[in-house]
């Protein structure tokens, strides 16, 4: 009997409360929108509207037409608060900046 390729990717979904990572193996050829679905992250995160949300391999944001590979990380990107400009030119007006991690941290330069 012939087996079919597979290839194993991780898929990352993470919302401010809660994360999951999940290994898949999936058959050679799969689409990034594909696997979404196949992996049933779709009834573990209800609360999420996926048509709005970006996909990303490695942090590369694809189409949902991307045909994966073996040991790719297929991330579900989710739509932004504010937009990270608008961010930091409001913290800019109240003499704050954004750190590492996106901590805000009070400005000690005098110009």
């Amino acid at each position: 009997m012939e087996h079919a390729d597979t290839i194993r990717i991780e898929l990352v979904v993470a919302l401010p409360e809660r994360q999951e990572l999940a290994s898949c193996c999936l058959p050679a050829g799969t689409l990034a929108a594909e696997a979404i679905e196949q992996s049933g992250v779709r009834q573990r995160f209800a609360e999420v509207d996926f048509s709005s949300c970006g996909i990303a391999v490695w942090g590369r944001p694809v189409e949902p037409d991307y045909r994966l590979a073996d040991g790719d990380r297929l991330e579900i990107l989710r739509p932004l608060a504010i937009d990270p400009r608008d961010a930091r030119r409001e913290l800019a007006k109240e003499g704050q900046f954004m750190g590492s991690a996106g901590s805000r941290q009070r400005s000690s330069r005098n110009f």
